[in-house]
């Protein structure tokens, strides 16, 4: 193993955003939870069952892009919605109106919270570049710019394969690896060469899927016998685990 506590062949690495660079995994599960929530109230009444920002987040929701998570999680209670379109309003009856209302509520709480990174990642992340590894950013958020420009990361990538860059190549989003894949062949590396950071269970699958040469699962709430589950092959608590510092 290397410094940076990786095989001595990988020359990639390729980080998810929400959790793992950012603070902001917590904002999108309780922005699932208010959405949906209001959707299942107005459904089935004040006896409705509500979505459990834990369970139901890590395993519908968490890092698939928005309108899979919202299929994923209806499907889980047995609700059939029509898809619509891309641009309809949030709140509306309809998996991308769900989708958009989601996406309404993260904005307003990280506008009126800001946005932190994780400093472990940061110096993580300084380490990579020190040892002359490439990088890649790899999220399902339409917002990865923004909220990478708003830390101050932005410099950090040489690759960034986000929510907007996916719906333009029509790529699928996470547990396929086609994302992760794409960021590899983007900084022209073999899967097999790069490694994959990723807190969420969808991106572990498409880690495993995709053949990387090495899958950390980092575990921001208690997962890590689950991030094991679905393929990591080490767990960390946060990134300085791995070494990297002088």
């Amino acid at each position: 193993m290397t410094q940076l506590g990786l095989p001595e062949d990988i020359h990639a690495c390729l980080f998810d955003l929400d959790g793992v660079v950012t603070k902001t995994a917590v904002v999108h599960a309780a922005a699932w939870k208010e959405m949906f929530d209001a959707f299942l109230r107005e459904r089935d009444g004040e006896g409705f069952r509500p979505f459990d920002a834990a369970s139901d987040y890590d395993e519908y929701v968490d890092g698939r892009p928005r309108a899979d998570g919202v299929r994923t999680f209806l499907a889980s209670r047995g609700i059939d919605l029509p898809d619509g379109d891309p641009d309809d309003p949030p709140g509306a009856r309809t998996v991308h109106g769900l989708g958009n209302r989601k996406n309404e509520l993260v904005l307003a709480k990280i506008r009126t919270d800001g946005v932190e990174a994780y400093d472990g990642t940061l110096r993580y992340l300084e380490a990579v570049r020190a040892h002359g590894l490439s990088t890649a950013v790899v999220s399902s958020s339409a917002n990865c710019r923004d909220v990478l420009r708003a830390i101050g990361a932005e410099h950090f990538f040489d690759v960034r394969i986000d929510g907007v860059v996916a719906a333009e190549r029509e790529l699928p989003g996470k547990p396929r690896p086609d994302t992760f894949l794409a960021a590899a062949e983007d900084l022209g590396i073999e899967p097999a060469a790069a490694a994959v950071f990723e807190d969420a269970l969808a991106g572990m699958d498409a880690g495993r899927a995709g053949r990387f040469g090495y899958v950390v699962g980092v575990d921001r709430g208690g997962q890590t016998d689950a991030l094991y589950k679905h393929g990591a092959d080490v767990v960390v608590k946060d990134l300085d685990e791995l070494g990297g510092r002088e």
